[in-house]
């Protein structure tokens, strides 16, 4: 019997005719032929007012607390249940972060618990759009608006999903995304920062690469370029960026098949909710459905340890995702002591089914005759 792995990477179209053509082409480095396709792409189908590649979303989020000038003394708002890249960005350049809960159905942020946490020092709001599901950003911004504080989309997790009608990553002044091999399109490692304001695009052309003109020398308005700004080399090669427009040109049939295996996760595991055994995914009529995730909310730590192991005696790989970060071996000596029970809960229960691709309807139903099986034992 062969393991069904948590992630399998997607090899879909021509991802090594075109990594083939961009190494013919002579030029490798970064703002090749594709990282200008894949920029076209995003600027085109979403309205992003500048979309820049990078070589992660930690970059893109390294970015982000660049242009939004954070120094030693500010704070940021962030929840806790999301990964460390989030938050280590604006550490980096010296904030304090302050922990808010996540709603007690669903890990994004709660917009009720954002406005107390809020100081004289507070420059920026950072939103989790987990699972691709979109944070209450109508309350989120409204919040922003009334303290004059930035808001930054960490949609790592969100490509072509939607809040409201409006593509995730294009509501705050920035968004970053993540394609690395995990998430829906991919390029193995690789990200994108999104800018919406336009004040802030030309700086973040600098920023990005290492801080000088470049960008605009190569287009011919400046006769010359130099060091202008802090910045850093966040541009990724035109490698990744061949390979991502391959996938790219095939984000139709990339999320309509992953939305039918989650909907048949969520099909065929509605009965365990039913009889309280789980919790499943929740989607507010706000949000739209990526199906970047299948994830399940077990009852305690106890009964996710022991179906861990008994889907991986059964041959699949299961996963849990984020410890929270205020209890962080780093940040635990600096978080305010604040409980935040929410966090803690996703962090102990909440589990993540294999969801690639190349999952098939058969083996989607073998996990969740599995899991089934699982609770009909009557193990606690």
């Amino acid at each position: 019997m062969k393991m069904i792995p948590f992630n399998k990477p997607l090899m879909h179209g021509k991802e090594l005719v075109y990594i083939t053509d961009s190494v013919s082409s002579g030029k490798i480095s970064g703002d090749g032929k594709y990282t200008k396709k894949c920029h076209t792409f995003f600027e085109s189908r979403y309205g992003f007012e500048k979309a820049l590649l990078t070589t992660s979303c930690t970059d893109a989020l390294e970015m982000a607390a660049i242009l939004l000038d954070i120094r030693p003394g500010d704070e940021v708002i962030a929840p806790s249940f999301t990964f460390v890249s989030t938050v280590n960005a604006f550490v980096l350049r010296g904030a304090k972060v302050i922990f808010a809960d996540s709603y007690n159905d669903n890990p994004n942020i709660d917009p009720l618990l954002i406005e107390p946490l809020i100081t004289e020092n507070t420059k920026a709001i950072i939103v989790v759009h987990y699972a691709g599901v979109a944070c209450d950003m109508d309350h989120i911004m409204a919040i922003a608006k009334k303290h004059c504080i930035s808001v930054v989309e960490d949609a790592a997790q969100a490509i072509d999903s939607y809040y409201k009608g409006t593509p995730l990553g294009k509501i705050g002044k920035f968004g970053t995304f993540s394609f690395h091999e995990t998430k829906n399109i991919i390029s193995g490692e690789g990200g994108l920062l999104t800018v919406n304001d336009q004040e802030y695009v030309k700086r973040a052309e600098i920023v990005r690469e290492k801080g000088t003109n470049r960008s605009s020398f190569f287009r011919g308005e400046v006769d010359k370029y130099g060091w202008v700004d802090l910045g850093s080399s966040f541009l990724p090669s035109d490698i990744i960026a061949a390979y991502l427009y391959a996938q790219l040109e095939n984000i139709e049939d990339i999320q309509g098949k992953r939305l039918k295996l989650w909907n048949l996760y969520f099909q065929e595991l509605s009965h365990l909710e039913v009889d309280g055994f789980i919790k499943l995914p929740v989607t507010p009529s706000y949000a739209t459905n990526n199906a970047h995730m299948f994830y399940i909310v077990c009852a305690s730590l106890e009964v996710r340890s022991s179906l861990i192991q008994f889907l991986k005696d059964n041959e699949v790989s299961s996963v849990f995702h984020y410890i929270s970060l205020h209890k962080s071996p780093y940040y635990t000596s600096l978080h305010d002591g604040r409980d935040l029970p929410n966090c803690d809960k996703f962090s102990d229960c909440l589990l993540r089914l294999p969801m690639f691709y190349d999952l098939t309807n058969e083996e989607v139903l073998k996990i969740c005759n599995l899991i089934a099986s699982f609770f009909s034992e009557e193990r606690f």
